[in-house]
């Protein structure tokens, strides 16, 4: 056990955050903590790293936090670089100070060892070391950077860069990447894929995934949890519960745990009312004194089972119907080119009633650009588009709605009346009731609000238009888990058109009816969902052509990673013919196994041949062939999971024959 916390008490002022809490880190352990904003998931990160402290009385002997030895701990805090004319690279190379320090006493002691060459002590701890280099990953410290710096979307120029000079998500990029590199025996992690795109955030899930040592979590991103964590931790009425498995195996969990609890405490509270009953009637009477007494004792010694209380799942519940009903073609764009000062992509899209549009891609391409493009707030910078009659949208910034710029000691129902002065006290206080905003929460100072306050309150703002399209930048972005159930339901019950902006899978998943991507090159759309959209994906790339490269590796034409053709399958077989040679079938499958097993082997040999490139100190300044080669790596490692999938399917099929 890494780390454990014992019955801990955490309060501010008077109130109570957390109480008897208990928790636990194992080994290689990858755990979530949930539950509801303002819950304390954060304030329990705190406690761990050690910023706060527990408010147990210095008397109770059973609270307390052990850690198996001495646990490097983790954090990204609040961002602040306090010279902002630092290079990057420096920024990120204070990371690496005990890596520089062991390479400093290396150097002494080679020196030493010049002159003292038969200097056993010398020599053990030139040996001890090189040992710690390798723990510290001290010899390809610089490798790890700049690839993990450009996995983060950055350029390798952009090192040399100041880094007062980026804005700050790419600061908070700077800062996540600095933790990576760190390498903590213990990583916290608070909202780590916000600010992500798709590919950075699957880039993510393999590394953590991956990481030789525990990470702790706390995430609104349903899918990432579900692909990464082994525990997870629910905190509800200032309590915490730990579940095995991962996001939804403790959905799962709860629900049966509170099902069973519910039976039994209902039946616990009949049989106590029947032992009551029997009391009541046969108390006065002396023959039964004796058994009287005995029942009276049973329910004092009975353990009495807490009524359940059900999940916290108070959420917003605003439903509306647009003003007007749009026509069927409600937006229409083509060739329309975006960006600031230089074009970032051209796009052109149909947009019909009822459409909710999901729009994918990278960071960078120009997702938000194009929102703000057709919003008014940037021009566009040629091409054009055209809103359909009686469309009248309805725009949401998450980026505006956090940062907020409003009077901080203004209240909310001020807020919100301010920008709708036409109505009545009651009709604002309903409006704002529809997103949690209640009783004496309305008098909430606005400086007060958490992110997720923010948000419900700027879509609260937007929805009081009633518009029939919707256009939303991450709306979801700092909503907890109950937060986003309430938006997927109304938007899937929406009677308008939606265009959004998401990186949350789960959400996309649950919402869209078609995805508008922005590629590499081109931005496309597809008129299906997000399942079928990848599946169609799939479909694209293995149906492009596949060419030999100069190693001998078959790579797909305009594509990096490599791919493994499936051989037909047994169903196939059957499709084809109306009888067919069991015996036949068995020896092709079998040929089949023998084949993809000699290209695992011949894959691993090249994985194995790469890894060792990898660590060639001469390569040490040369970037391009080092990225050459963990891209080549990477191929290697994909084409090895495909031929393991396809082992399984085969071994299956034999089975199935047999």
């Amino acid at each position: 056990m890494r780390y454990q916390i014992k019955h801990a008490l955490v309060q501010y002022a008077a109130d109570t955050i957390l109480e008897d809490v208990n928790f636990e880190v194992h080994d290689k352990e990858k755990i979530a903590i949930v539950g509801r904003n303002g819950c304390g998931k954060t304030t329990l990160l705190k406690l761990i790293a050690g910023d706060i402290k527990m408010n147990n009385p210095d008397s109770d002997e059973e609270c307390g936090i052990v850690m198996a030895g001495k646990q490097e701990i983790g954090f990204l805090r609040q961002i602040s670089f306090p010279d902002g004319e630092v290079a990057v690279e420096e920024e990120i190379k204070n990371t690496f100070s005990a890596v520089f320090a062991c390479e400093a006493r290396m150097a002494e002691v080679e020196q030493q060892l010049a002159r003292e060459p038969e200097n056993r002590q010398l020599m053990n701890e030139y040996d001890a070391l090189q040992k710690r280099m390798e723990a510290l990953r001290g010899y390809t410290w610089r490798r790890d950077m700049e690839v993990m710096f450009q996995q983060f979307g950055f350029a390798l120029d952009d090192l040399k860069r100041p880094i007062g000079s980026f804005s700050g998500g790419q600061q908070t990029k700077v800062a996540f990447i600095k933790l990576l590199l760190s390498r903590p025996d213990i990583m916290l992690l608070d909202e780590p894929t916000n600010h992500l795109d798709l590919p950075t955030i699957e880039w993510l899930e393999r590394y953590l995934k991956n990481y030789d040592k525990a990470v702790i979590i706390v995430s609104h991103d349903r899918m990432f949890l579900d692909k990464i964590i082994d525990v997870t931790y629910e905190i509800e009425y200032h309590r915490i519960k730990r579940y095995p498995g991962n996001y939804t195996a403790f959905m799962k969990r709860k629900e049966e745990e509170l099902i069973k609890q519910e039976r039994d405490y209902e039946l616990q509270q009949k049989e106590i009312q029947r032992l009551t009953e029997w009391i009541e009637m046969w108390k006065n009477t002396p023959t039964k004194v004796a058994a009287t007494r005995s029942k009276r004792m049973a329910i004092e010694h009975m353990v009495k089972i807490e009524k359940p209380r059900r999940f916290d799942t108070k959420a917003f519940h605003a439903m509306f119907t647009p003003v007007k009903e749009s026509y069927t073609d409600v937006l229409l764009v083509k060739n329309l080119a975006i960006g600031y000062e230089q074009e970032l992509s051209r796009v052109s899209f149909q947009l019909r009633k009822g459409t909710r549009l999901a729009i994918l891609g990278e960071n960078g391409k120009g997702k938000s650009t194009l929102l703000k493009t057709l919003v008014g707030i940037l021009p566009a910078l040629g091409g054009q588009f055209t809103y359909g009659q009686n469309v009248e949208w309805g725009y949401f910034d998450q980026q505006k709605a956090v940062i907020n710029d409003a009077d901080p000691a203004q209240t909310v129902l001020d807020n919100f009346w301010q920008e709708y002065p036409d109505l009545k006290r009651e009709e604002v206080r309903s409006a704002l009731g529809s997103f949690l905003f209640s009783q004496e929460e309305v008098m909430k100072l606005m400086g007060q609000l958490s992110g997720g306050e923010k948000v419900r309150l700027e879509l609260c703002k937007m929805f009081q238009t009633r518009p029939n399209l919707l256009i939303l930048d991450e709306p979801t972005n700092h909503m907890d888990m109950v937060g986003k159930q309430a938006l997927e339901q109304m938007l899937q019950n929406f009677q308008g058109t939606v265009l959004f902006v998401s990186h949350d899978r789960y959400f996309i998943q649950q919402v869209a009816t078609g995805i508008l991507e922005f590629g590499t090159d081109t931005v496309r759309q597809y008129d299906l969902g997000y399942d079928d959209y990848l599946q169609e994906k799939q479909k694209q790339e293995s149906a492009v052509p596949r060419i030999q490269g100069k190693n001998g590796q078959i790579h797909d034409k305009g594509h990096s990673s490599s791919r493994v053709s499936k051989e037909p399958t047994l169903q196939d077989v059957f499709d084809k013919k109306t009888y067919y040679n069991p015996g036949k079938i068995k020896s092709r499958l079998i040929k089949q196994l023998e084949k993809y097993e000699n290209q695992l082997a011949e894959s691993e040999e090249r994985a194995a041949s790469l890894q060792l490139q990898l660590m060639d100190p001469s390569l040490a300044s040369d970037y391009q062939q080092l990225m050459e080669l963990q891209n080549q790596l990477q191929e290697e490692e994909h084409r090895q999971e495909t031929l393991l999938e396809r082992m399984l399917e085969t071994e299956t099929e034999l089975e199935e024959l047999e």
